[in-house]
């Protein structure tokens, strides 16, 4: 596969990076095997407090001597609207009542762990930290770089591209409309910012002098030569590695993406308050309807966290965040290595072709 700097840099032999996934998709098994595969392996701390994500970092750190990074989600600062909560809280409690669960208000956490994971990261030695929801400050880049902390923001538009290498990232993530689960925007709205990956590509590539790795719907060879020939320097795959054997996701998840169909794949904000792409359900498509009312995130996160988990349990799908990318019907139920190597053989074999 292709070679350049950033990847003599990290130490890793392929420029394909597994998508940092929040919220237990990211084991320390999948972590470790896509970089004992030769890829990037990335945890999604996103979710994490201070004590888990030290503990998930030594697990991985137990599993590979090869280079990994972690994700972590910048702060953001919405206002909290009681009336707004009560409201939406109301909406949900017919939820809660078919799943059993307590009908009461749920704790709404607001608070962030963001500089003790960075403490932590430090601390630790992850080689690769990545950004998504905005970019740290100035003070928290100068202590990551004065570790020799490789960085990478995310940017799903050219202007937010250009503020990551402003801050100071080494590698910008070019994150296309197809891309699964949340939306990494921070500057634009939803709509200006739900550029699709081929036209993303080439105009971050022209606008920064950083490396660009494309992100939102690769699954295979095509797709890792497409972002190639656009310009991208690496690819970020995650619903491809969301279905691996070593993936943390819940097998009915799993089980949805491998069964679904690029016209069930929708965005919506009903689950966190904040835009992300999966598989329609009864959950998304009742809730279109509150489509005002629903609190920004972190708050939606918290309203919905025991209904999200509680559907977990009991296996249910229609109340699960379903997190997918645009090309499902391109998943496949196969082990890190097999999904690597048949990406890396299918690169070449293409290669030879042209």
């Amino acid at each position: 596969m292709f070679h350049n700097n950033w990847i003599e840099t990290l130490h890793i032999d392929y420029p394909i990076i597994q998508a940092p996934m929040a919220g237990g998709i990211t084991t320390p098994e999948l972590v470790a095997a896509v970089s004992n595969a030769g890829g990037l392996g990335m945890i999604g701390a996103g979710y994490l407090n201070a004590e888990q994500t030290r503990k998930i970092i030594r697990e991985v750190k137990s599993l590979t001597s090869n280079p990994f990074g972690i994700n972590l989600f910048v702060p953001e600062k919405n206002a909290v609207d009681e009336v707004e909560i009560l409201k939406m809280n109301t909406h949900l409690q017919k939820y809660r009542e078919e799943l059993n669960l307590p009908m009461e208000m749920p704790t709404i956490s607001n608070n962030s762990v963001f500089e003790e994971q960075v403490r932590i990261i430090i601390e630790e030695g992850v080689p690769i930290c990545t950004f998504t929801f905005g970019l740290p400050t100035e003070p928290i880049v100068k202590q990551l770089k004065e570790a020799n902390i490789f960085l990478m923001g995310t940017a799903t538009t050219v202007k937010e591209a250009q503020y990551g290498e402003k801050a100071g990232m080494d590698v910008i993530v070019a994150q296309g409309s197809e891309a699964g689960g949340h939306r990494g925007t921070f500057l634009e709205d939803t709509e200006s910012s739900m550029i699709g990956l081929i036209s993303l590509i080439p105009q971050v590539v022209d606008q920064v002098n950083i490396p660009v790795i494309a992100g939102g719907g690769i699954m295979d060879e095509r797709g890792i030569m497409a972002a190639r020939c656009l310009g991208a320097q690496g690819v970020q795959m995650g619903t491809a590695f969301l279905t691996c054997v070593e993936s943390g996701a819940h097998e009915l998840h799993k089980e949805a993406i491998l069964k679904a169909s690029e016209e069930e794949i929708v965005v919506t904000a009903a689950f966190s308050g904040k835009n992300a792409r999966g598989i329609n359900n009864r959950f998304i498509k009742e809730m279109s309807v509150y489509e005002g009312d629903i609190p920004s995130y972190p708050v939606q996160n918290s309203l919905t966290k025991d209904i999200r988990k509680a559907a977990g349990e009991q296996n249910n799908p229609n109340f699960m965040s379903l997190w997918s990318g645009q090309s499902p019907r391109l998943s496949k139920n196969k082990t890190v290595s097999e999904l690597i190597q048949g990406l890396v053989d299918g690169y070449n074999r293409i290669k030879g072709t042209i």
